[in-house]
């Protein structure tokens, strides 16, 4: 069933002046302006379109993909405010209105926030939200350790980042797990560390055990290739240099290491480590 905040692929019932006349179920006939038509179509003909609310809110379709549609959590930039609320990019002609009362802080022009999209119950239109939480899962997580997952991290804590997972639940990425500079509403791919007995998810950014080592171990081979053949680190380095370099703890660095060594793949001296003769 088509609804409002998603994509759908719907019939063409007519044409008017104003553009195509799509069939949109229970949301009745909904068009798609003359400026939004596809080159080629033809009545009984599919296409595919996003569904929103048009400046009198009323159902309309668009050719074009938002930055995020109903569900997700995206940072989007604010580039108005207006007596009823702010107002931001999200790819659309007709910006996204966050409410006041859907803001923790007062938006300002200029500035990017983390929001979830969502319809709102009481108006039925798409609008945005800063109060993350209250949109989150709160039943059991379904993924096990060691599973890949995307992240999005929306806050920095004591402890780390917190971090909205899949669209549904909430994780955090401890500080001792990152090794890279890393902003709220950055995206990542993640794994799953432990689902501790309180069903709170630990995150972090390596994958586990040998495919985490397998992972670095082409990082390493194709920067290898890229410089011809050598690279200036090795045991030598300090923890900061790896760290900056590749984004991993040297006692994770000198494992990999090891591991490509034992597999005569590189050759390793006091200068750094080279590619093994073929």
């Amino acid at each position: 069933m088509p609804q409002i905040g998603q994509r759908a692929t719907l019939p063409v019932l007519r044409e008017s002046k104003f553009g195509l006349y799509l069939d949109g179920g229970d949301l009745g006939r909904i068009l798609l302006p003359t400026r939004e038509m596809p080159a080629n179509w033809s009545v009984g003909a599919f296409v595919d379109v996003f569904l929103h609310h048009d400046s009198e809110d009323r159902p309309v379709a668009t050719m074009k993909q938002p930055k995020a549609v109903a569900g997700d959590f995206a940072k989007l930039k604010c580039v108005s405010v207006t007596g009823v609320g702010a107002f931001l990019d999200w790819g659309l002609p007709k910006d996204l209105m966050v409410p006041f009362r859907e803001q923790k802080t007062r938006m300002v022009p200029g500035k990017s926030y983390l929001v979830h999209v969502f319809v709102d119950e009481e108006t039925g239109r798409l609008i945005g939200t800063t109060r993350l939480t209250r949109h989150l899962d709160k039943t059991p997580p379904p993924w096990r350790g060691g599973e890949k997952v995307d992240i999005i991290l929306f806050a920095k804590t004591p402890l780390g980042y917190k971090a909205v997972i899949e669209n549904t639940h909430t994780g955090l990425l401890f500080a001792n797990q990152v090794f890279q500079d890393v902003q709220p509403g950055e995206r990542f791919t993640a794994y799953i560390a432990d689902r501790r007995p309180d069903g709170k998810i630990d995150l972090t950014l390596n994958a586990p055990g040998r495919q985490r080592m397998d992972d670095l171990s082409e990082q390493i081979l194709n920067e290898l290739k890229a410089r011809g053949g050598f690279w200036p680190i090795g045991d030598h380095s300090s923890a900061e240099e790896i760290k900056d370099e590749l984004g991993v703890s040297k006692r994770t660095f000198k494992q990999t290491i090891g591991a490509l060594l034992k597999a005569r793949t590189i050759t390793a001296d006091g200068k750094g480590i080279r590619l093994a003769a073929t």
